[in-house]
């Protein structure tokens, strides 16, 4: 059963309430709905004093399957007490409806269906309470560096089935979501094309030299996914995760593109990283094309989000013609940066 797209966009926070209830979290009535684009999240107070987070996963996104993954590459993580957030394993309780059901090896996924037509796939996490952390310091860089080495290791230890695998096919795959999708302006059309392939064949000859193993990652390892609690350091929102080079969570907590700050914050984090992982100096080269890659697929991303009412709002400016005009100058600059 498929969630209509306005049941997903407009949830209540009585089915929010229904739901979690039903496996035995019993809210007192306080909701607050968190930053989230991709998936609706809700921090729930309990009734005993706790507080949980539910996330309720987009339609269509991810297969039961790849959402299984995650959740199974979380809690690997957290078995060998590295700092994550997994989900927690569920249990309905009578009176729960017949038509709802908890899947995957650690029963992680609630599947809830309030109403004919209307399913959510949902799971639960602990509420960790935090602050953002301050990364700036060479000290910093390496803790950080620690940490991500640490989810390696784990991440190392097999291999996703069924998780995307970062490449450049999936920025071909951008490239022809935006043309299919004709929301890049006519007048820039050809100009932007010629340089999202040229920038598109920088990037493949990168992966091609480079070479090495992929592995488990998290995928979108960034500032924003970091959380300081009780002085430890957390990674967080699993979300992406998918088979790619280790380079791919490390290059986004670098500032700029090139400069001895930058210099210095990646020596500070690979001396941190090579604590509990090597890392193949092979893949110094994919950083720019790694960058190419999430340009381009971040436009696709807001392409195929555009009816959601929230994607207008957070990016007035797309589809305009000076928008793709400065997305051309952007790929040009990467192609200089990779040649």
């Amino acid at each position: 059963m498929k969630t209509s797209p306005a049941a997903y966009g407009e949830l209540t926070p009585d089915t929010v309430l229904e739901a979690l209830d039903a496996v035995g979290l019993r809210g007192d009535g306080r909701i607050l709905q968190l930053n989230s684009y991709e998936n609706r999240v809700f921090r729930l107070m309990l009734e005993d004093g706790g507080a949980v987070v539910g996330k309720f996963y987009r339609p269509g996104r991810w297969t039961d399957a790849q959402i299984h993954e995650e959740h199974g590459f979380t809690l690997e993580l957290a078995a060998a007490e590295v700092a994550v957030m997994a989900p927690l394993p569920m249990r309905l309780l009578p009176p729960a409806p017949a038509n709802a059901l908890i899947s995957g090896p650690a029963a992680t996924l609630l599947h809830w269906q309030p109403r004919e037509g209307d399913s959510h796939r949902i799971s639960v996490s602990p509420w960790l309470g935090g602050r953002d952390p301050d990364i700036e310091s060479p000290e910093a860089f390496e803790r950080l560096g620690r940490l991500i080495g640490r989810v390696h290791a784990v991440g190392a230890q097999q291999a996703f089935t069924h998780r995307l695998t970062l490449s450049p096919a999936l920025g071909l795959q951008a490239i022809d979501t935006l043309l299919a999708s004709q929301v890049v302006d006519a007048a820039q059309a050809p100009r932007w094309e010629h340089a999202a392939r040229t920038a598109m064949e920088g990037v493949t000859r990168a992966f091609e030299r480079a070479g090495g193993t992929l592995q488990r990652l998290h995928g979108d390892a960034h500032r924003g996914n970091l959380l300081e609690r009780e002085q430890t350091l957390h990674l967080v929102d699993f979300d992406d995760a998918c088979s790619g080079p280790a380079m791919q969570d490390l290059w986004l907590f670098l500032d700029g593109h090139e400069g001895e700050d930058r210099r210095r914050q990646l020596q500070s984090l690979l001396r941190g990283y090579e604590d509990f992982m090597d890392f193949d100096d092979a893949q110094l080269q994919l950083i720019e094309p790694l960058r190419t890659l999430r340009l381009l697929r971040h436009s696709a991303w807001i392409a195929q989000r555009w009816s959601d009412p929230a994607f207008p709002i957070a990016f007035p400016s797309f589809g305009t013609p000076n928008h793709w005009a400065d997305q051309t100058v952007q790929l040009r600059e990467q192609i200089d940066r990779m040649s």
